[in-house]
């Protein structure tokens, strides 16, 4: 059960709107196929009742209504009215799971939480409910109050309740004690379905989650990304990971669409994705030594079973001062290109010469630092920025003057926008479209400064756009922001234009062999 636009939305600073809520459950039930997802809190908003209604409506069109699940709470009837009127079947109520809890927080006796939760479960009933419960901070309850935990579930293990979620809600287990209790309540309960929902305040969720799995445990919850309170929770991606490679279950996860709902959420929360987070990450499939990719070219010596075509991803190998031969020749050999063993020194020095002065250097750019280095005359830059002007006044819209270069030829335009980057950008399209000429699209920008946010500092934008179902990324570096993102514009159009002539001679080339 994932529970990313539940759980994963008490992240600090994530709040998914109706409509993104909408499109993440699409993909989660539909494409990455998990088999139930908690879509909300009850009684939260008034934003999250017409998320509900909205996801709840597409889900009865598309039979599956009890796939979706709504916290809620202890509290009369109020939760699951806020429910049935939003038009969810599945409750998934909030119990306590430790002597402190119960006593502290409610206030209660343990008879009479047991008496509470009773009342909600029958109400839920007699509306038509399928009813699941959380005993939230079990962890802490088998560690200081077991008798209590043993307690709440004789007394409720003949109630209509689904699921028992016992959940580490403060992430304080390791993969000993999860393992150790988990079985307890599999050997005492055999007939209970226990579902373990693992937070990662001490980075063992991962690691508990398998233990949990190999203790018998019928279910886990997960969340895309890792998102959650605090620490987070378990991440979707390594789950598949550990289910599908080292417990050999079989689900009905489809591992080839984790990078789609992973670049999702990633755009909708606003929270970056590490590059090295396993199976997810920008640069987890990425050979970075010279060494590993000279043992790939070999006999794939340095590849494991996390092979990234299951996930819809490549393998890439890194240009940077680790680079060695090998890894130039795996770029070469994509863009299509052969230099001999001389040229692939000269060029193999300047890589790691720019990699020592933490440049950083992709594919994108070896055709440049090629030209550069072999003073290669058939590969140009075709496109030039050769002069432009950027100005904004209080209470205006900025404006764009920009006289570009393209082949040769200088062309002239001018426009507005919403800021300077923006208006840049309209007046260059306005250029392309009157050559009728092909524009990438901008998928991603990103801006990063030196620590201590220097005024006077270099600023990296990095771009991400989109070109023949390809991504590219440029980067540009200067003083100004809006410069550095003009850099990085020029780089992938030039960019485009050397594609489509490598494209061009291909073609030539195999039109010439038949």
């Amino acid at each position: 059960m994932d529970t990313t636009l539940r759980d994963g939305e008490q992240t600090t600073g994530v709040s998914f709107n109706p409509q993104e809520k909408v499109s993440i459950a699409k993909l989660l039930l539909k494409e990455v196929k998990v088999d139930r997802i908690e879509v909300a809190s009850a009684r939260v908003s008034k934003g999250e009742f017409e998320a509900v209604r909205k996801i709840t409506e597409w889900a009865k069109e598309n039979d599956c209504l009890y796939r979706i699940e709504i916290l809620g709470f202890i509290d009369g009837t109020d939760s699951i009215d806020w429910i049935n009127k939003a038009g969810a079947r599945v409750v998934n109520l909030l119990s306590k799971g430790s002597l402190k809890h119960v006593s502290k927080q409610l206030r209660k006796t343990p008879e009479q939480h047991v008496a509470d939760i009773k009342k909600a479960i029958a109400y839920a009933k007699s509306l038509g409910f399928n009813v699941n419960l959380y005993l939230e901070d079990w962890s802490n309850g088998m560690i200081n109050s077991r008798d209590y935990v043993f307690f709440m579930i004789d007394a409720l293990k003949n109630e209509p309740i689904e699921r028992f979620m016992i959940p580490d809600t403060l992430g304080i287990l390791n993969h000993e004690q999860t393992y150790e209790f988990c079985s307890i309540m599999r050997k005492k309960y055999p007939g209970i379905h226990f579902d373990f929902h693992a937070h990662n305040d001490y980075d063992l969720a991962t690691a508990n989650v398998y233990a949990a799995i190999k203790a018998g445990i019928n279910g886990v919850h997960t969340t895309v990304n890792g998102l959650g309170e605090r620490a987070g929770n378990v991440p979707l991606s390594s789950v598949i990971g550990i289910v599908n490679d080292h417990l050999k279950i079989k689900t009905n996860l489809d591992e080839c669409k984790l990078t789609k709902v992973s670049q999702v959420v990633e755009s909708f929360s606003g929270l970056r994705i590490p590059a090295n987070k396993p199976l997810i990450g920008e640069n987890v499939f990425t050979q970075t030594c010279g060494v590993h990719a000279d043992g790939d070219s070999k006999n794939s010596l340095y590849f494991n079973n996390l092979m990234p075509e299951r996930f819809g991803r490549e393998r890439k190998y890194a240009l940077g001062k680790t680079s060695g031969k090998a890894n130039i020749k795996k770029n070469l050999e994509e863009l299509g290109m052969v230099l001999d063993d001389e040229s692939l020194k000269r060029v193999t020095a300047r890589i790691i010469e720019l990699g020592d002065r933490k440049e950083n250097v992709t594919i994108d750019d070896l055709p440049y630092i090629i030209a550069d280095v072999l003073d290669n005359k058939r590969i140009k830059k075709s496109i030039i920025f050769k002069h432009y002007s950027l100005t904004i006044a209080n209470g205006l819209k900025p404006v764009a003057t920009i006289n570009v270069e393209i082949n040769g030829k200088a062309y002239e335009e001018s426009s507005m926008g919403d800021g300077q980057y923006d208006a840049f950008m309209k007046a260059l399209w306005k250029i392309y479209n009157t050559l009728g000429k092909e524009r990438p699209l901008l998928v991603d920008y990103s801006v990063s400064i030196p620590p201590g946010g220097k005024t006077d500092a270099l600023v990296e934008t990095i771009i991400t756009w989109e070109f023949n179902n390809k991504r590219i990324k440029t980067h540009g570096l200067d003083p100004d922001q809006t410069e550095a993102a003009i850099k990085a514009t020029e780089k992938v159009l030039n960019i485009m234009e050397q594609q489509n002539t490598l494209e061009e001679r291909k073609n030539k080339r195999v039109a010439q062999e038949h």
